[in-house]
């Protein structure tokens, strides 16, 4: 494969940054065959629409359904394993003062390569939570049926957002705090259509931050991003990372 070039401008960009703020989505998970939600859809499953199955609606109407869909979605996610996307991100982590990983993805594969600083903007699929307090819950026994909360005796749920549910304020608040307070922006493998995460780089760009997108496909953010890196983010990141390091080596003493 050749080699990745990349722009003067960015590698002495991401040199000096203070703070960087990385936005990641499915893309980056389905380097590590992570099914995407809708592609969650096969097998026993392919009868059921998405979004019959991640409401509280649907959780109401019949939990057990939800449970074992979410029960076979963690199998799938416990099987996959970090790639090199989401090393690079833990590695430019060490490089930098500071990086701040907002996630769209419920997969903990970002925490599982190294990064510290994450937030979750859509939950952890992994986390499982009293469905009434939304206290976590770390054991229940497999009777077979949806488990209870040993506190109030309520079903348990994956910590995740459903539709029609909000995001966790908290992790929204900071992801926008940082967004638009930050050194460099880059996203990666996110389809900039999903709000309100898609309206991240925008406020990083509305504050003239150096917007960068990693991405094998066009979006909505290609036109107004400072560069955009055309490739999967397996193959683009660990490139990046590396003429980083190399720019240092050159310029160090």
């Amino acid at each position: 494969m050749a080699e990745i070039q990349f722009h003067p401008d960015l590698i002495e960009e991401l040199h000096a940054a203070q703070h960087v703020v990385v936005l990641t989505g499915a893309g980056t998970s389905a380097e590590s065959g992570v099914p995407t939600f809708r592609e969650a859809q096969t097998g026993l499953w392919a009868k059921y629409n998405p979004e019959e199955l991640a409401t509280p609606q649907a959780f109401r109407r019949n939990p057990k359904l939800v449970w074992d869909w979410y029960t076979w979605r963690r199998e799938l996610v416990a099987q996959a394993q970090p790639n090199p996307g989401h090393y690079a991100l833990a590695e430019l982590e060490t490089l930098v003062p500071n990086l701040t990983l907002i996630t769209q993805n419920v997969d903990s594969l970002h925490q599982r390569a190294g990064s510290h600083n994450v937030i979750e903007l859509h939950g952890n699929i992994s986390r499982i939570v009293c469905s009434k307090e939304r206290r976590v819950v770390d054991t229940w026994p497999d009777t077979g049926d949806v488990p209870r909360c040993p506190h109030c005796n309520a079903p348990l749920r994956p910590d995740v957002v459903w539709f029609g549910e909000n995001l966790p304020q908290e992790a929204i608040y900071l992801a926008y705090k940082v967004s638009g307070d930050c050194d460099l922006f880059l996203c990666v493998g996110t389809s900039a259509l999903v709000h309100p995460a898609a309206s991240l780089p925008v406020a990083a760009i509305q504050n003239d931050i150096m917007t960068v997108e990693v991405n094998p496909n066009t979006t909505p953010l290609t036109p107004h991003a400072d560069f955009h890196l055309q490739g999967p983010s397996g193959q683009v990141l660990p490139a990046l990372v590396e003429a980083l390091k190399q720019f240092r080596n050159r310029h160090s003493g």
